[in-house]
C-alpha cells in the first residue's frame, strides 16, 4: 500500500463520551432509528471522510460523491454487503436473492432478474398495474365520500403488495378491495424491521435473551418462507398443467423456474426462493414509502401540487378518464417525474449503505484494511447546501430542462436514490411506474385536504431497513367533475 496514503487513525472522528466511550465508542450517540441523520450530522462537522467506533469496530464514513460512485462501481469485486447482515439473515433461515447474494451466486442471478425488470417487461404488465390503481381509486373514493381519514402507509403497502403479486407471481391478492391487511404484508414488515434491528446491534442479544419481539420475528420469518414455498409450488403446478406457460412464462416467478430448470443455468430452487423473497420485501416497502414521502411533500408545497394536478388532469381528460388512460401516456408527465426525482433527492428510502472491503484497498487517499466497514452516506451530497443551491427546498424545477439536476451531469450524480454501479436497483423502472400510475390517479381525481402525522407531531424520518416517514394519515375529497 502506498506509504503516502492516510490511515484510518489519521481521520477526524467525533469525540466519544467520557467513561463509557473507552469501551463503547460512539454507540451511545447513535440510535438505529436515526442512525442516518447522526452520520450525516457528523459528515457536516468532520468532512466527507471520518471514522466512527461502535464498540471495538472502527467504521469509515464516506460522504464524498465521487468516491461514493467509485465504491458503488467496485461491487461486487472489491466490496460486498456486510458479513454481519449475511450472518443475521442466515441465522434466520433467509435464502439469498439478488439483493443479498454475492460473488458468482450474484452473477448467475443478475441476468435472469434484470431481464424480467426491463422496461419492456414492465410495459407488458401495465394493464394489470392499472387495475390495481383502479382498486386504490375505489378505496380512496369511498373514504372521501365519508370524510374519513386514510391510513396512508397501510393503503400504499396494499397497493404495492397487489402490484408486485401480479407482476412477479401472476397472483391477484387484491388487498385493496378487501380492505383487510394481507397476512404476508404484516410478516414482511416485521421481518424487515427485525433484520435491521439485529444487523445494527453490536451484540447478538437474541441468542440468550428470548424476548417476545424476537420470537415474533422468527415466527414471521417462518411464515414468509412458507408463503414463498406455496407460491413456487402453485407456479410449478400451473406450468405442469399448461405447456404454453413453459414455452412463454407469463410472470417473473415462472420465468425464474424455467431458468432454474435449465441445467446450464447454474440456478436452483434456492435461487428462485431467494428472489421471490427479495421481490416481496423490496417491492412492498420501498415504493410505498417513496409514495408516502412524495404525497406529504406535495401537500406541503401548494404551488408544486397545483402544477402536478393541472398536468395530470389535462392528461386524464385527453384520455377520456383515468380508467381509459394508456400507460404510455404517463411518460408525458414531465412535472410529476420532476416531483418524484426531487422527493427522492430529499427523502430517499435508502439514504445510506454499509459495505465491507473484501481485501486491503484504498478509498480516495485512505488505506483501508480488509474487512473494514465503509458507511456510504448516499443522500448527504444531494442535500448539502455547499453543493446544491437552496438544498432544503422542494423545487422540482431543478430537474427540468435548464435546471441544475437536468443539465449538469456532475450535479445529477449527487442524487443516488437507487444506488449505482452493477448493483443498481433492478426494480427502479417498476417503482417509477407504480408511482406514476398511483399519483396520476390521485392528482386527477381528488383534492388533498390534509396530510399529517398520525400522532399529531412533526413528520419524522425513521430507519427500519428503509427510511420511513412516521405514520401518516390523509384526508381527500372527490374533485368536482
Amino acid at each position: 500500500m502506498d506509504a503516502r496514503l492516510r490511515l484510518l487513525a489519521d481521520l477526524p472522528s467525533p469525540p466519544a463520551p467520557p467513561l463509557v466511550g473507552r469501551w463503547l465508542g460512539h454507540l451511545t450517540q447513535a440510535r438505529p432509528a436515526t442512525m442516518h441523520r447522526t452520520m450525516e450530522r457528523w459528515a457536516d462537522q468532520f468532512g466527507p471522510f471520518f471514522t466512527v467506533r461502535f464498540g471495538p469496530t472502527v467504521l469509515l464514513g464516506v460522504a464524498d460523491p465521487d468516491t461514493l460512485h467509485q465504491l458503488l462501481r467496485d461491487r461486487p469485486q472489491g466490496f460486498r454487503r456486510t458479513a454481519r447482515l449475511r450472518e443475521v439473515a442466515d441465522e434466520l433461515g433467509a435464502v439469498p436473492g439478488l439483493f443479498s447474494a454475492e460473488g458468482e451466486q450474484w452473477r448467475r442471478q443478475r441476468k435472469m432478474v434484470m431481464a424480467a425488470f426491463a422496461p419492456g417487461a414492465i410495459r407488458a404488465y401495465a394493464p394489470a398495474l392499472h387495475r390495481v390503481a383502479l382498486n386504490l381509486q375505489g378505496r380512496w373514493a369511498a373514504a372521501a365520500r365519508h370524510g374519513g381519514w386514510i391510513d396512508l402507509a397501510a393503503d400504499l403497502k396494499r397497493y404495492t403488495v397487489d402490484a408486485i403479486a401480479g407482476l412477479a407471481f401472476g397472483v391477484e391478492v387484491n388487498t385493496l378491495a378487501s380492505g383487510a391487511e394481507d397476512e404476508i404484508q404484516r410478516h414482511l414488515d416485521r421481518v424487515l424491521a427485525g433484520l435491521y434491528r439485529r444487523a445494527m446491534s453490536p451484540w447478538a442479544y437474541w441468542r440468550w435473551l428470548r424476548t417476545r419481539r424476537e420470537r415474533e420475528l422468527e415466527t414471521s420469518v417462518h411464515a414468509v418462507r412458507q408463503a414463498i414455498a406455496d407460491l413456487v409450488a402453485q407456479a410449478r403446478q400451473r406450468r405442469s398443467q399448461d405447456p404454453a406457460r413453459r414455452a412463454a412464462p407469463p410472470n417473473l416467478l415462472e420465468a425464474m423456474i424455467a431458468a432454474a430448470d435449465d441445467p446450464a443455468s447454474g440456478l436452483g430452487d434456492n435461487d428462485v426462493a431467494g428472489n421471490v423473497s427479495t421481490m416481496l420485501f423490496a417491492g412492498e416497502d420501498t415504493t410505498a414509502n417513496s409514495l408516502a414521502w412524495l404525497i406529504w411533500l406535495l401537500h406541503g408545497n401548494p404551488s408544486a401540487l397545483a402544477l402536478a394536478q393541472a398536468e395530470a388532469r389535462a392528461l386524464v381528460a385527453r384520455s377520456g378518464g383515468f380508467a381509459a388512460l394508456d400507460a404510455g401516456a404517463l411518460d408525458g408527465l414531465e412535472w410529476l417525474d420532476a416531483c418524484i426525482s426531487e422527493s427522492m433527492r430529499l427523502v430517499p428510502v435508502a439514504p445510506m449503505l454499509v459495505l465491507q472491503a473484501l481485501a486491503p484497498t484504498r478509498v480516495a487517499d485512505i488505506a483501508v484494511p480488509s474487512g473494514t466497514l465503509v458507511w456510504c452516506l448516499l443522500r448527504h451530497a444531494g442535500i448539502n447546501p455547499q453543493q446544491v443551491a437552496d438544498a432544503a427546498s422542494f423545487d422540482p424545477a431543478r430537474w427540468l430542462p435548464g435546471g441544475a439536476f437536468h443539465s449538469d451531469t456532475a450535479t445529477r450524480r449527487l442524487a443516488l436514490p437507487f444506488g449505482g454501479g452493477a448493483r443498481i436497483c433492478p426494480g427502479r423502472y417498476l417503482a417509477l411506474q407504480e408511482m406514476r400510475v398511483a399519483m396520476a390517479m390521485l392528482l386527477a381525481g381528488f383534492e388533498i385536504d390534509a396530510v399529517e402525522s398520525a400522532d399529531g407531531q412533526a413528520v419524522r424520518e425513521t430507519m427500519q431497513f428503509t427510511m420511513n416517514p412516521t405514520p401518516l394519515r390523509m384526508k381527500l375529497h372527490l374533485r368536482a367533475a
